[in-house]
């Protein structure tokens, strides 16, 4: 394993990291097939990529991942708390509830975690975290207290993570990118002020749908040819480790396909649209284009339940505004001059067409 410094933590943390959402038990609403393991089990496959040299942890506060957290804490005791890295969050953005959550964390946990997260922060609650008296407010104190090492912003949106990044409360980011969802990555490269930050990259098998159509290998070569601190990476099994953390796997590294190469591959099963997330395509109208095209390539990759049930959230109003718009100031900031307005038509028809009721794979 190869190990890379945390921004100006001081830490050094493995390239690979260990994301515990699938060694979770319990109810879980968007997880409804994840491998339920029970303690024993989950404490073995952590064990394991220990072993291999993980040496970074992410989980989230219970319910929300299930027990995962309440697993990481009996695995920290284990193999000793000073040998690994607890990377937490919590999907709260008021001060107090973000301050209450820590405590119940590190409850759980049975210690304090290195890094604390406020999860999932999108343009609703940006605000209300980054305000005085919101959530990262509350673990600067929480940080000035002892209770964690170092405070994180975790976020799919490129603005808000470059907010976290010209913040001094802020010690790490948390964002998703890769083969084919890149250009939020590209973005985070090109700029200068997340050098100072440590940055974990999740989603980097787009939902799990990568690995079926690219080398798992490739696909973490991929993210860790960013200037990222590290490659999180949800694990179950013992041998889901071993593609991950293997040392072919660490020592090897692969030629990277183009984003064209990407999307060959992608043709081969259905018409793409050619949009890497880059989110410079702003809506006048407040439209997420780069989300809507994302659930569109879920869908067709094998998530088209979940992917229409989020699709189905408001698209024909979103394609009506685009149809009606004039200026379309979101194909002139689109580097790749994709042609919006007919691809939301696209993904429009997909809805009527696949009303969720009637979704090919209804699970």
């Amino acid at each position: 394993m190869y190990y890379r410094k945390l921004g100006d933590t001081g830490l050094s943390v493995s390239e690979i990291s260990f994301g515990t959402i699938p060694v979770l038990q319990g109810s879980v609403p968007v997880l409804p097939d994840y491998f339920n393991l029970d303690e024993q089990e989950a404490l073995a496959v952590m064990e394991h990529a220990y072993r291999l040299g993980c040496n970074l942890y992410d989980t989230a506060i219970v319910p929300e991942y299930g027990d995962a957290e309440i697993k990481l804490g009996k695995f920290a005791a284990l193999v000793g708390r000073d040998n690994i890295i607890i990377s937490d969050k919590a999907r709260f953005f008021g001060g107090s509830e973000m301050y209450q959550a820590v405590e119940i964390s590190c409850e759980n946990l049975g210690t304090t975690p290195d890094l604390y997260f406020v999860h999932q922060v999108d343009a609703e609650h940006e605000e209300e975290v980054f305000g005085r008296g919101g959530a990262l407010d509350a673990l600067a104190e929480l940080k000035a207290e002892g209770m964690i090492r170092y405070a994180g912003i975790a976020t799919h949106y490129y603005d808000i993570l470059l907010r976290g990044a010209q913040d001094d409360r802020v010690d790490v980011l948390q964002g998703s990118g890769n083969l084919l969802e890149r250009g939020m990555l590209d973005r985070v490269r090109e700029e200068t002020r997340f050098r100072s930050k440590g940055f974990l990259v999740n989603k980097v098998f787009a939902a799990g749908l990568l690995p079926a159509r690219f080398p798992v290998r490739t696909l973490i070569d991929f993210v860790r040819s960013y200037p990222v601190s590290s490659v999180l990476i949800g694990l179950g099994t013992k041998e889901q480790v071993d593609a991950a953390m293997g040392r072919d796997t660490i020592t090897h590294r692969t030629l990277l396909p183009t984003f064209e190469e990407v999307l060959s591959v992608l043709e081969k099963e259905y018409n793409p649209i050619p949009c890497d997330r880059c989110q410079r395509c702003a809506c006048p109208h407040g439209t997420e284009i780069h989300t809507l095209f994302r659930q569109y390539q879920y869908f067709h990759m094998g998530k088209d339940y979940w992917a229409l049930k989020k699709l189905g959230l408001g698209i024909a109003g979103s394609a009506k505004r685009c149809r009606e718009c004039a200026q379309m100031p979101c194909m002139d900031a689109c580097p790749r001059k994709i042609r919006i307005a007919q691809e939301m038509q696209k993904v429009e028809r997909l809805v009527r067409d696949y009303p969720v009721g009637k979704c090919p794979h209804p699970s």
